[in-house]
């Protein structure tokens, strides 16, 4: 079951129907849940379910499972989402029983929508790693993944993110979104090299976390082949072999040489 990110105005009528009707809920923190539910007056039998306990929470609560409506929330957002109860639901399933999600807010799409990038295709991949070469490896799948991508990151790993990020790519487009629905939100969007600039220039807060949204160098590419390198090509080619043209193309753009040959060569015939 979805719970609000930041608003708790953004909880649905059924959402607040099915607490209600709940005989126990399965939340990650009872204390931060307690605020969800306090406001709509609802008193239920808390668990807390965390990556740790999520076998132990399962014995638990099997003697009675098949007799009681069960709500699995997290802190905030949609549940299993880079957040515990996939075990748990999986058990229910096994075990044949009734099992629905009740939908709602989650952080990932008001970020894209805000962000100002491309989403009709895009990508999610969780919280970020925390060390470089990991953190190097997955901005490889990201940036040429094709899609506008996602990810959850905290405040103290943005700057050695972007540090790497502005290696491979300074101009790939980004959006940094914190505080979604909240009174102090905030959308900054930016190329990867001026996003590191504006925080080495203290111009962004990173106490707390955040959700980046990058676009992609294949669309990029995609968009300065179709707009201004078939003319260098076609005026290259009038020059030199079309080896060569991919060659100096290559080196001038740092688009792929095959993507370049491709080009070149429908250029060439025609």
């Amino acid at each position: 079951m979805s719970t609000p990110i930041g608003n708790l105005e953004d909880i649905t009528f059924r959402a607040i129907n099915i607490l209600k009707s709940a005989d126990f809920i399965i939340c990650e923190n009872p204390k931060h849940s307690l605020r969800l539910l306090n406001k709509f007056g609802i008193k239920k039998k808390l668990y807390s379910l965390h990556d740790h306990n999520e076998k132990l929470l399962i014995k638990k609560i099997e003697k009675f499972q098949n007799d009681s409506i069960i709500a699995l929330i997290s802190d905030a957002g949609s549940p299993l989402i880079s957040d515990p109860g996939f075990k748990l639901v999986q058990h229910f399933i096994d075990n044949g029983l009734f099992i629905t999600s009740i939908p709602g807010p989650t952080s990932l799409i008001p970020a894209l929508q805000l962000s100002g990038l491309p989403i009709d295709n895009f990508a999610y991949f969780g919280f970020s790693p925390k060390n470089a070469k990991s953190i190097g490896l997955l901005l490889n799948k990201i940036i040429n993944t094709g899609l506008t991508s996602l990810i959850f990151i905290s405040g103290n790993k943005i700057i050695k993110f972007l540090e790497i990020l502005v290696e491979k790519d300074d101009q790939i487009k980004v959006a940094l979104c914190k505080e979604l629905t909240k009174i102090n939100e905030t959308i900054t969007r930016f190329s990867a090299k001026n996003l590191m600039l504006s925080i080495q220039n203290n111009e962004i807060n990173l106490k707390g976390e955040f959700i980046l949204i990058m676009s992609s160098a294949k669309n990029k590419e995609k968009l300065t082949l179709d707009d201004v390198i078939k003319k260098q090509i076609l005026h290259l080619l009038k020059k030199y072999s079309l080896t060569e043209v991919v060659e100096i193309v290559h080196k001038i753009s740092g688009i792929s040489k095959k993507n370049i040959y491709q080009v070149a060569l429908m250029i060439k015939n025609g």
